[in-house]
């Protein structure tokens, strides 16, 4: 990795810090330092993309090529701190690099072979007005500079923002969710197309699955799903 001169001055003058464990980054590390990089809880979906317990939500409920998350998902753990800063903390940076760290990893088990396209779980345009950014895209951003698969935030909008799903159950936060995405019709994807679905976080599976479904109607579309991370139940 060539590092600039002018990199090497701004860690100099502005030190930045791994945003799990805080400690200086160097150089050569993104966000999170090569310790934290190694101990993260990786899931190891991508080694058996067909069937794992993230893929496994979606069977009977909406046609699945195949899905992974990187890292599970524990509320309150260090690694929570990655989801928690691209949230809540303003860091689209965390969101962009993660995707680069994950796209570099799934590549090498040929998890983006024969995608044509990726497409962003949407937020509604008050949420991204508040946040400033959709996290999911700028995680597809970041999957899109190391694969050079596009990314399409035009095929879908959120009409809704549902209630809180915390409490709910796997079902009723199915129902929760069902009818908060449509096509845009002024900008609908092409037919017998390979589109991954990408997202920050998996509980449930709900929000994942009324977008895979809103993209059911397109003739020919085959799904996959990639996300960050994967809470365990």
């Amino acid at each position: 990795m060539k590092i600039s001169l002018l990199t090497r001055l701004l860690d100099l003058i502005s030190p930045r810090t791994c945003i799990v464990c805080g400690a200086r980054l160097s150089p050569t590390e993104d966000i999170v330092c090569q310790s934290c990089l190694l101990h993260l809880p990786r899931t190891g979906f991508a080694n058996s993309p067909k069937d794992n317990p993230m893929a496994r939500l979606f069977w009977g409920l909406m046609p699945l090529e195949q899905a992974a998350a990187m890292i599970y998902h524990q509320p309150q753990s260090e690694s929570a701190r990655i989801i928690y800063s691209m949230k809540y903390a303003g860091r689209a940076d965390a969101a962009i690099a993660m995707g680069r760290i994950m796209a570099r990893e799934f590549a090498e088990k040929g998890f983006f072979d024969g995608i044509d396209v990726m497409v962003p779980v949407p937020l509604t345009e008050s949420r991204k007005r508040k946040r400033g950014y959709n996290q999911s895209e700028l995680i597809a951003r970041g999957i899109s500079e190391v694969t050079g698969i596009p990314v399409d935030t035009k095929a879908m909008e959120r009409t809704a923002f549902s209630a809180s799903q915390t409490s709910l159950t796997r079902w009723e936060r199915q129902d929760n969710v069902k009818d908060s995405f449509s096509l845009n019709g002024r900008h609908i994807p092409a037919a017998n197309r390979h589109v991954l679905i990408v997202d920050d976080v998996v509980t449930s599976g709900a929000t994942t699955m009324a977008c895979g479904n809103c993209l059911t109607s397109i003739e020919g579309i085959r799904l996959s799903v990639i996300t960050l991370a994967f809470t365990k139940s």
